[in-house]
């Protein structure tokens, strides 16, 4: 039990990293939540080789820790909403065993995206922000595609050594 602890403390420690490292990088199209989603590497690795209910785990702790470090109330709120929107869209897909990885972490991308756009409408009381919505399912197509081959890379070189 201690190493199982072990592992997901460290996989939260690098969510945290990968979502500060995240905060960094400048990458605004004019359009607010936008973002590469790197923690979402961790999230599909889990997903993948450790299992679903400690990859839905690590992705709200670092939801909620890296909002109250690098964000605020507000993002926390939308973080969780494509969060969980995103990781049920993912597990469902996956558990049909008709996917690879990559197209799996595009819906992910997608659907985060969608989460994030239907919390926003919901809070600002205007479901004209939905005129986004073909731009974010870009976004969230490219961002998911690139995270996509980069978690299935990983998957592939780390299974079998936890």
């Amino acid at each position: 039990m201690k190493r199982k602890t072990a592992h997901l403390g460290m996989l939260l420690a690098v969510a945290l990293i990968c979502s500060y490292i995240e905060s960094l990088i400048p990458f605004y199209f004019g359009i607010p939540g936008v973002k590469l989603g790197l923690t979402n590497i961790v999230v599909v690795w889990m997903l993948y080789l450790i299992g679903a209910k400690e990859a839905f785990l690590i992705s709200i702790l670092r939801i909620l820790l890296a909002g109250f470090m690098f964000g605020n109330p507000f993002s926390i709120i939308y973080s969780l909403g494509g969060g969980i929107l995103s990781f049920i869209a993912m597990l469902l897909l996956k558990k049909t065993n008709r996917f690879q990885v990559v197209s799996i972490s595009v819906l992910g991308g997608i659907f985060h995206n969608i989460g994030q756009l239907l919390v926003a409408s919901l809070v600002v009381e205007n479901f004209n922000l939905f005129y986004y919505m073909p731009v974010l399912l870009s976004a969230g197509f490219i961002t998911g595609f690139l995270i996509g081959i980069l978690a299935q890379e990983l998957i592939a070189r780390l299974k079998g050594r936890l």
